[in-house]
């Protein structure tokens, strides 16, 4: 098969008839150039002498391939990413000697020159098939074997993989440079196999465990951001996890020890490499940040050292089951918040962020089932999405109210004890958690994991003349695309006003199932202020409230005494403003009259990044900048308000910095950034200096002067994207020209800079100036993604396509290149999933124009 595409069909004949003993890797990381030299040596068996098969290896040029002693022509048997290998014996030894690129794509070998003093920092990224990039392998998670790696590189680096670092040794006959040996892991896939090299700084510590058992903890970052990292908040947070994890699996930590490295330029948010976790460097905080920031990057600690065991330990066996990975990661990781860190709000974070992630996924033409059918490389690369992650997470947490809490955790021991080292299928899970349950799960796997779509509940009530209930029912409704209705382990919450505020003054928990189900012993009890279904968030689905209850939590949501039923609310009311039923205009009113009463600051975030999409994408265009004047009031006032130096502020700084637009924001903002403004507790530092110079930029009160001076200010890297970002954003054609053109034109931009400069190219205030670019995208999108690596071509399709233009014209123009294009499957994906997000808004727009 042509390219770098991998199919299920060939890997399953692959894992067929190869079993992979080891590998011996070896690189020289000394050079300058753009190529490092790869030697690598496996040993495999094959079940059928005399077969064929394929190593995989995405090299610029290829010097030696032997196969059992024999010297294979590269140019003959080496093309498409693949090297071809014939008349295989019962076992085999395989020699490949390549010169292997750089990158600065964050795929493969990763590069980066630290600006500030011309260090150098490496770092790999392999999921999902970019091992392939560095040595030669067999590159799908079932066929697993250990890896041993040896390093040449400069003596004053730091080297770390998956092993334990070893003392280096000189480099025989090479002043300057030394080599680092590392010991063969355990059986792991390719995928998880990791380098990391470089002057990095480092800090270390150990995890005790309750049998006394030592694990080394390292934790890294580049130099010039030594003085910033928290080492010791990251270690409190990854002990706290280690004694969770541990009691709770029941499994012994499964690597010798632990590494987490915050790298640069990186394209997610961290990855799971066994026992050395690379994790992205922004939440290494340069300047003050909230809880939120603290308790999101906890979060990913947690996340990546539940991988050490669901994921890494006992792993899928192709990626249909990545979800298996990413869900119960995310569920472990949420969880242990909640009941042993400082966060024990974490379940209302899930519900209002991770949640409205998935809901938002789910309503895609492209939604599918969690267990996903994955028919090649190219269809996983796209769905590392709120599916696999977020819904996943929460029909899990749903599967635990059902099954039992105990129950669920004694199935995933077993799990973890019965397939150690080895590969699995939802099939395996699905079996012990019915062993250790006494459940049969197959109805409900089929109807969670093996459906799409997402189900609405809805509750009718009558009373009587004195408000007492005479009947109530769940209503439940599916899209007609996926009509599966649903059973729901589901409460329902009664809460009234109080003098304490809103607060639960009945629950009822019970199985929802069917188009309509009664719920009998309701009937006879004075009806609440507000009726909340799925209370305490045990199921997936949406929720509406009722009319009564809508009209009690516009008024009084910052009632609520516990955070998870507001945060459901606010959940519900983001998803009506989505789907039409709640004006964009009325979801403000509701929002400004309670986010002065939210405590939980990642709310707040979340609730500010909500109401400027709100405003920008659903709002009628005519009362848009109505609506925008409201909520940079509103921020003003709050900004003011809000306790000196609090979490508060901060946020309620940066909402007004994306939304000032009167001469006196835009003086404010001038002041505050040259001084001649202060408010009392609110530190202007770095990130928020480049987030106030970055509005005044888009509205034309800054240009590259300025930005010139900030850059002098912050001459880093952070600078450097901040800078980009700012020039993209300036409103004038030969800004946009050249942004576009460093984008689109040209492959040179590293993949953290190319980010940076598309978020400043796209501005809603500037619609008009980029209706030009519409054109040139549906022009430039398919060549893109036949040339560009996956990352940075999903950066480009996503990032530039015309969200903003929410017209019938966009739609057309979309339909028209779906229609002739026809383009490969993933990108079809991006670009229909881009489509169906302007089709929504539309319908929003049309619902906000008629509450006018």
């Amino acid at each position: 098969m042509p390219g770098t595409n991998l199919t299920r069909d060939e890997a399953r004949e692959r894992a067929r008839i190869l079993t992979v003993d080891g590998y011996d890797i070896a690189l020289d990381l000394t050079g300058s150039g753009p190529t490092f030299v790869s030697e690598t040596t496996v040993r495999f068996a094959c079940a059928e002498p005399g077969a064929s098969t394929f190593v995989d290896l995405i090299a610029p040029s290829v010097d030696a391939i032997t196969l059992n002693g024999v010297a294979l022509d590269p140019a003959k048997v080496y093309a498409d990413s693949r090297i071809r290998l014939d008349s295989l014996a019962a076992e085999n030894e395989l020699r490949v000697v390549a010169a292997c690129a750089y990158m600065n794509t964050g795929e493969g070998l990763h590069r980066f020159v630290d600006p500030v003093d011309s260090s150098t920092y490496l770092y790999t990224q392999f999921e999902v098939a970019d091992a392939r990039r560095v040595f030669a392998n067999f590159e799908q998670p079932d066929l697993k074997a250990t890896f041993a790696f040896t390093i040449t590189a400069p003596e004053d680096w730091q080297v770390i993989s998956n092993s334990p670092t070893p003392a280096p040794v000189p480099a025989a006959g090479r002043d300057g440079a030394s080599v680092w040996r590392f010991a063969p892991t355990p059986r792991i896939s390719t995928y998880i196999t990791a380098l990391v090299a470089g002057h990095y700084h480092a800090e270390r510590d150990t995890y005790t465990a309750a049998d006394g058992t030592e694990v080394p903890l390292g934790v890294f970052c580049r130099k010039s951001l030594a003085e910033y990292l928290d080492a010791d908040r990251i270690f409190e947070v990854t002990k706290q996890g280690f004694d969770y994890f541990l009691e709770q699996f029941d499994f012994p930590y499964p690597f010798a020890k632990y590494d987490q490295l915050f790298v640069p330029e990186y394209n997610a948010g961290a990855m799971e490499n066994a026992g050395c976790v690379t994790i992205l460097e922004d939440y290494v905080f340069r300047s003050k940040v909230t809880d939120a920031s603290y308790e999101t990057r906890a979060e990913t600690i947690l996340h990546e050292l539940a991988h050490m065991w669901f994921g890494d330990l006992v792993t899928m066996q192709w990626w249909d089951d990545l979800w298996l990975n990413e869900s119960f990661a995310t569920y472990a990781s949420i969880r242990c918040q909640a009941e042993v860190t400082r966060w024990t709000h974490a379940w209302a974070t899930f519900g209002n962020r991770m949640k409205t992630w998935a809901y938002r996924q789910d309503q895609l033409p492209s939604t599918h089932p969690i267990f996903a059918d994955i028919r090649d490389l190219e269809d996983v690369e796209v769905n590392f999405d709120g599916i696999t992650y977020a819904k996943g997470a929460s029909v899990l947490k749903q599967l635990v109210a059902y099954v039992g809490s105990e129950q669920f955790m004694a199935g995933v021991r077993t799990y973890f004890k019965r397939h150690a080292w080895g590969n699995t299928t939802l099939a395996d899970l699905l079996t012990a958690l019915e062993e250790t349950s006494g459940r049969d799960l197959s109805a409900w796997s089929a109807e969670w994991l093996q459906t799409a779509g997402i189900n609405t509940v809805r509750p009718e009530i009558t009373t009587d003349a004195d408000g007492t209930i005479t009947s109530f029912a769940v209503l439940q409704e599916a899209p007609e695309a996926w009509p599966t209705i649903r059973t729901h382990r589901m409460a329902i919450g009664f809460y009234d006003r109080t003098p304490q505020g809103l607060v639960r003054s009945h629950r009822v928990e019970l199985d929802v199932s069917g188009a309509r189900t009664e719920v009998a012993e309701l009937v006879g009890r004075a009806r609440p202020d507000v009726v909340l279904l799925n209370d305490d968030d045990l199921t997936y689905c949406k929720i509406r409230l009722d009319e009564q209850s809508l009209a009690v939590v516009t008024e009084a949501i910052g009632e609520f005494v516990e955070p998870l039923p507001r945060a459901l609310c606010w959940a519900a009311a983001w998803d009506m403003t989505r789907d039409a039923e709640m004006a964009a205009r009325d979801y403000l009113t509701l929002v400004l009259s309670g986010i002065g009463e939210e405590k939980d600051i990642n709310i707040v975030g979340s609730l500010h990044r909500q109401l400027i999409s709100a405003l920008e994408l659903y709002a009628d265009p005519a009362w848009r900048p109505t609506g925008l004047a409201r909520l940079a009031e509103a921020a003003l006032g709050h900004l003011r308000a809000a306790a000196p130096g609090s979490d508060h502020q901060l946020a309620w700084a940066r909402c007004l910095a994306n939304v000032a637009v009167t001469d006196d924001q835009i003086a404010l903002l001038k002041g505050l950034l040259d001084g001649t403004e202060t408010v009392e507790g609110l530190a202007v530092d770095t990130d928020l200096r480049w987030t106030l110079l970055r509005r005044l930029v888009v509205l034309g009160a800054a240009d590259r002067p300025e930005i010139d001076a900030e850059l002098a200010r912050d001459d880093t890297a952070a600078g450097a994207r901040h800078a980009a970002a700012c020039l993209a954003a300036r409103p004038t054609r030969e800004a946009k020209d050249e942004a576009w053109a460093s984008v689109v034109e040209s492959d040179e931009l590293p993949n953290a800079t190319q980010a940076s400069v598309i978020g400043g190219f796209v501005q809603p205030d500037q619609r008009e100036l980029l209706a030009a670019y519409t054109e040139r995208y549906f022009g430039a999108i398919a060549e893109v993604w036949e040339k560009r690596t996956n990352e940075i071509a999903q950066q480009i399709v996503l990032g530039l396509y015309p969200t903003i233009q929410v017209s019938q014209d966009t739609l057309d123009r979309t339909d028209a290149w779906l229609d002739h294009a026809d383009p490969p499957p993933a990108l079809r994906r991006l670009v229909v999933e881009s489509r169906d997000g302007v089709a929504r808004a539309l319908r929003a727009q049309r619902k906000d124009h008629a509450t006018a």
